[in-house]
């Protein structure tokens, strides 16, 4: 990634760095008009093969997308350190980004982190648009929908990185515990969300510690029934993915991998 910070910002920038052709995923040719849909294409009437002449060929004098499970981890590292020590670019947001964007999209992680105000991805990885593809439920519950769309991102964009967010002082998470612990029910269609995270409850600690520990615990139970599901499974083996789970401190903006 060009760290230049000249890349980034001006009204007279190249095209997004990350334009370039995205790794093939091997999909079947059933599947392109789903693809062009959303990325796009579909939407401005150019056709398919429009839209791939468009998107082929890399710009020229810019650094390739994060291709390997590797370089997308160490680009979003890279973000967050910007981020957290105030030296924040909100790169690619320019008329000429923008412009090259409505042909196709590139992201190169999946982020599925929580619905909370306190921490957006792009915000926290410092990235722009078309960068990430975000998926953001209340202590990222996964359901048929949220698994579709982590899926389509990997299986038909080619995204080597899914990262599964949670954060400090998850609200999802203290509603969970502490219904478990008081026996109540939770309105309507909340009380779905805390049985979802309640078999992650860390039963071995005490108030606000059992909080802090199921945060945790969560993320490493819904990576691990992303790392279980066979389509992303074979790509993990291949090499071609990683899943990771990472938490975001509050109190210093910093992003960290959990074991």
């Amino acid at each position: 990634m060009n760290t230049d910070s000249t890349a980034h910002r001006g009204a007279d920038r190249a095209p997004h760095p990350f334009a370039g052709a995205r790794p093939a995923t091997g999909g079947p040719v059933r599947r392109t008009l789903l693809r062009t849909a959303l990325t796009g294409a579909a939407a401005l009437g150019t056709g398919l093969a429009t839209a791939r002449t468009a998107t082929a060929a890399p710009t020229r004098g810019t650094p390739p997308r994060p291709g390997t499970p590797g370089e997308a981890w160490r680009e979003l590292a890279e973000g967050n350190r910007r981020w957290r020590t105030y030296h924040e670019r909100h790169p690619h947001e320019t008329p000429a980004v923008r412009q090259t964007l409505t042909t196709g999209q590139h992201p190169f992680a999946v982020v599925l982190g929580c619905i909370d105000s306190r921490v957006p991805p792009e915000l926290v990885f410092d990235q722009g648009l078309g960068d990430l593809m975000t998926v953001r439920t209340a202590g990222e519950v996964l359901d048929e929908a949220v698994l579709g769309s982590v899926a389509y991102g990997v299986l038909e964009l080619g995204i080597p990185l899914v990262v599964v967010l949670g954060h400090q002082s998850c609200g999802a998470v203290r509603a969970a515990v502490e219904a478990e612990e008081s026996g109540g029910r939770l309105p309507a269609h909340i009380q779905y969300l805390a049985d979802q995270i309640s078999p992650a409850i860390d039963h071995g600690k005490e108030g606000d510690a059992r909080i802090d520990a199921t945060v945790d615990a969560n993320v490493r139970l819904v990576r691990s029934k992303l790392v279980a599901e066979p389509d992303l499974a074979a790509r993990i083996g291949s090499g071609r993915l990683a899943i990771v789970g990472a938490r975001y401190e509050l109190t210093d903006q910093r992003v960290h991998r959990l074991a």
